[in-house]
């Protein structure tokens, strides 16, 4: 392992969190709260460490797939730790295993919350919640590659990139990668403020409104009232679904919409299906709701809101979707699982990944039926390896292991089965409520710590594609760390990626 990159990677993504920091110290200063300090003790350490760390420079700056998923998983277990600290400081949250579970949820973009009454927070504590969404939301990670002075080469970036960027293959839009990344975060923003634009515009304070657009950038969800959405008019609401469906899609789609490849954004299967997915569901629940609704125009707005809610998870609510009938909860489980576009800030197994397993299921029914015949897969009218069809099939099977064994855990609590099954998939998939116990209305406060770990762990992992945490867990990643091997020797433990850039 290259330790001088990993311990300079990790400190400056601490010295980033001193920054960040600052905001809410800002925010508490402009509403007169003393939990500024609380802030301020922690974002002062992280400040010095960072600007210590950018003056010592690591002696060997390359480094491969290993290192990156080892950064990325630490680098976000980092992050929460720090984050939660102010929190459990301003004795908002007094628990510190709850302080760790909102935070995850923040900076994972689940918005899965422990709290019973989030009016009571603070301001500097409410926009901290929202703005770990914003950080969260494209990675931190891709955040550092536009900035950090990283000489490793396209392909050390690239690992780096890879190993947080959603999706079943990472590609670049141009043909430098920290400029692809700055591309990403110039249309993220971009969106962003257009929408705290518009929802000042309907009627959104500006606190309302940066809190609100800044979550359902990231997809999160995180609230500033216990109501989430539905005290807003319906403006507001129709504001909110529209963009979180804009955040479902995939990044690439705008790039190519912006620069003139306009043919190519439409020819993309994945949002084809999303926008397919998307529209049929909403069909579906606003039949199956009409009857216990407003009149039609009501079962249409919830109906609209709920599923962009869900299926780009990021979970915000505007009616208690636990109480629909069978049919319309059923179609919002497996929107949990399907989830978004890879390459957007939405959770889930992501659409590309089902698209490219029906392509496979296809292709392998029609070799029995023709067994001589040679296919490929087909992907946007592009050859899709091997190698990402079998990383596809080994994360359909890691994602449902993950699944069950948390399941099964979570089963001791001696909850109804509703409760546990949805708990898992709203936390593994990133998307904040499930049903019964922890739906629109309610909250995870009522888990053991135990339970609730689990649930940390799946928020990380969902967010992550897995393996970057899984990797924590595997003792030769710990043992390498600790022991002194030549770099030289770690190339056959990691894919060597430069060449593939020069």
């Amino acid at each position: 392992m290259n330790n001088s990159v990993i311990r300079f990677i990790l400190l400056y993504v601490v010295g980033f969190m001193g920054i960040f920091l600052m905001l809410p110290i800002f925010v508490a200063l402009i509403y007169h709260e003393d939990v500024w300090i609380d802030y301020a003790v922690v974002a002062v350490p992280c400040l010095i460490l960072g600007i210590l760390n950018s003056r010592v420079k690591p002696k060997e700056v390359s480094f491969y797939l290993k290192e990156g998923f080892f950064c990325t998983g630490a680098s976000w277990v980092i992050l929460s730790v720090i984050g939660a600290i102010p929190l459990w400081l301003t004795n908002e949250i007094p628990h510190f295993v709850d302080a760790v579970f909102e935070t995850v949820s923040g900076f994972t973009t689940t918005g899965a919350s422990i709290l019973d009454n989030v009016e009571a927070l603070s301001h500097a504590s409410l926009f901290w919640r929202s703005f770990t969404h914003l950080v969260g939301g494209m990675g931190v990670l891709v955040f550092l590659l536009t900035i950090i002075p990283l000489a490793g080469g396209e392909g050390s970036q690239f690992n780096l990139m890879k190993a947080e960027s959603p999706g079943p293959s990472v590609g670049k839009l141009v043909p430098k990668l920290k400029n692809t990344a700055q591309m990403l975060y110039l249309i993220y923003l971009g969106l962003c403020a257009l929408e705290i634009i518009l929802l000042l515009i309907a009627g959104m304070t500006p606190f309302e409104a940066i809190n609100t657009g800044i979550a359902t950038a990231g997809t999160g969800g995180f609230g500033i009232y216990s109501s989430s959405i539905g005290g807003f008019n319906v403006a507001c609401q129709w504001i909110v679904a529209i963009f979180m469906f804009v955040f479902g899609v995939n990044f690439n789609f705008y790039y190519y919409v912006l620069f003139h490849h306009a043919r190519d954004a439409f020819r993309m299967e994945e949002v084809r299906m999303y926008a397919l997915l998307t529209g049929v569901s909403i069909a579906i629940i606003t039949a199956n709701t009409i009857s216990c609704s407003a009149g039609l125009f009501d079962a249409l707005t919830k109906a609209a809101f709920q599923v962009t809610s869900i299926q780009s998870s990021t979970g915000f609510s505007t009616a208690d979707f636990d109480l629909w009938p069978q049919t319309s909860r059923c179609v919002l489980v497996l929107l949990m699982f399907i989830g978004a576009c890879a390459g957007s800030t939405g959770g889930g197994i992501k659409v590309s990944r089902f698209v490219l397993m029906g392509k496979a299921v296809h292709k392998e029914l029609i070799s029995y039926i023709h067994p001589r015949s040679v296919r490929k897969t087909l992907m946007d009218g592009k050859p899709v390896t091997h190698d990402t069809v079998r990383s596809n099939n080994v994360f359909f099977g890691t994602f449902m292991l993950v699944f069950f064994v948390s399941v099964f855990v979570l089963s001791f609590e001696n909850l109804d089965f509703s409760t546990v099954f949805t708990s898992v998939i709203a936390c593994l998939s990133n998307i904040g409520p499930g049903l019964s116990m922890v739906g629109p209305t309610r909250n995870f406060a009522f888990y053991t710590d135990l339970s609730k770990i689990v649930l940390i762990l799946d928020m990380l992992a969902g967010r992550l594609e897995l393996f970057p945490i899984l990797m924590l867990f595997h003792p030769n990643i710990w043992q390498d760390l600790f022991t002194k091997r030549k770099h030289k020797e770690l190339k056959h433990a990691g894919k060597v990626l430069n060449d593939d850039f020069k």
